[in-house]
């Protein structure tokens, strides 16, 4: 009777696995897509699904998750760990994730237990989605659809990043990101006004700077200002010498914006 309940296990995940065959078939055909559609550098669907460590990822992962949701925890910690070195990218089993996910090309992402990853989604090199909290609860960020995150991008804690939301290069996201805005940042800040959001998924790198786009206002009202003082002390014949100011670069301007 021992021996009948210990093979029932094995058994029913095996029943299980065989019944989703047909579905796995078809995400993963619906992963080798994605990643056709967003990477240029992909020729065939199948030089995506021998060469790509960030689709390798993902299907080691749904295995794992799909152990870790049917109470083997212990066997879903070691496929992740076994996805972790091969891959480069630890996610771990008991974080959901959507359909259509595409990670590129994937080294150095990490994933926490409870964060999640809604369809669609691109994830570049680097990513953090991690937890600020000690406590057994939600404690990673909650991707909604759609959303890009570029590469070394940190989201930290339980916070929503809305639906198409793009997060840039190199950010660290701390607060709740509202649908389709962009971020960019240390800490993230919200592009405004929203014309300045990029709208090619992989142009994650070409994003507009808020502190500098500040700088540059600040600068401009500046000049604004100076040049109504002269002409009502010229008005009011007040005589008036300035030093010139000191500036920290050369010219009269502000470097170009897209720094060439």
């Amino acid at each position: 009777m021992a021996i009948k309940t210990v093979g029932a296990a094995p058994l029913k995940t095996a029943l299980r696995w065989a019944r989703g065959i047909p579905a796995a078939v078809a995400h993963a055909r619906e992963d080798l897509a994605a990643v056709c559609a967003n990477d240029p550098a992909a020729r065939s669907p199948a030089e995506v699904a021998l060469f790509y460590p960030g689709v390798h990822a993902l299907w080691l992962h749904h295995i794992a998750h799909d152990l870790w949701a049917h109470g083997a925890p212990f066997s879903a910690r070691a496929l992740a760990h076994v996805n972790r070195f091969i891959t480069g990218i630890e996610i771990h089993p008991g974080a959901p994730i959507g359909r259509r996910v595409f990670i590129d090309p994937g080294m150095g992402i990490v994933v926490g237990e409870t964060a999640t990853i809604g369809d669609d989604c691109l994830l570049y090199k680097g990513v953090v989605l991690g937890g600020v909290s000690v406590h057994r609860t939600v404690r990673h960020p909650q991707l909604k659809s759609g959303v890009v995150v570029g590469s070394n991008a940190c989201i930290l804690g339980a916070i929503e990043i809305g639906e198409g939301a793009r997060v840039g290069s190199g950010s660290v996201v701390v607060r709740p990101v509202p649908a389709g805005a962009t971020v960019v940042g240390v800490p993230a800040r919200i592009i405004v006004p929203a014309k300045h959001r990029f709208d090619a998924a992989l142009d994650h790198a070409n994003l507009p700077d808020p502190v500098q786009d500040m700088i540059r206002a600040l600068i401009a009202q500046n000049e604004r200002l100076r040049n109504r003082v002269e002409k009502l002390e010229a008005r009011l014949d007040i005589a008036y010498s300035e030093e010139p100011a000191f500036l920290p670069f050369e010219g009269e301007e502000l470097p170009p914006a897209d720094g060439g």
